[in-house]
């Protein structure tokens, strides 16, 4: 079975833009973080929160078809596969069923706004909150890029309170806060 190592390399032949690059790395902290709570196959789940964006900036009109096309061609697990067409449901038709696919689903997005939270603060993921989480959702001009309505539909998809959401989120990403270069320490430098 393909690894984290093959992923890895994968992002790397496929990925120039390092902000894209932290995203990907951030869902895959979240994403890692739900399966820890779920008992669920770690490794497995972080391959597809690792993967999901991988052909955004070579095929942006045809995401995620050309990644998956090529993670097919390498043998990656159906569940991974599966989770990332469901993270474009709106384009592949592929609706979100699986645990695994909910869970890609809700961290995608949100997982975006807990690092632009980050990267204005002076402590970085150190202390973040979901309360300042919550703030930042609200204000539709931060993080423009970020859907609001893929946030809601994700907690929507997990059936969990938005708070407890957001503070998984939140605490997968710290767990890998130093790789991602979003403590307070790495932002101060």
């Amino acid at each position: 079975m393909p690894n984290r190592t093959r992923a890895l390399e994968l992002l790397d032949e496929w990925v120039e833009s390092d902000g894209l690059k932290t995203h990907m790395l951030a869902v895959e902290a979240a994403v890692r973080h739900y399966a820890r709570l779920r008992d669920a196959d770690e490794d497995l789940w972080g391959l597809a929160g690792l993967l999901h964006d991988l052909d955004w900036e070579r095929n942006p009109e045809e995401h995620p078809l050309k990644a998956v096309e090529a993670l097919q061609e390498e043998s990656f697990p159906e569940p991974v596969v599966r989770a990332i067409l469901a993270h474009r449901s709106d384009f592949t038709g592929v609706e979100p069923e699986a645990e695994l696919d909910r869970v890609l689903v809700a961290c995608d997005e949100l997982s975006g706004l807990v690092v632009a939270c980050c990267l204005v603060r002076p402590n970085g993921i150190d202390d973040l909150k979901p309360k300042s989480v919550r703030k930042k959702l609200k204000d539709r001009a931060f993080a423009a890029g970020v859907s609001r309505e893929e946030v809601a539909r994700g907690v929507e998809l997990l059936g969990l309170d938005r708070n407890e959401h957001i503070q998984n989120v939140i605490d997968g990403i710290r767990a890998r806060g130093a790789e991602l270069g979003l403590r307070g320490e790495d932002l101060a430098s």
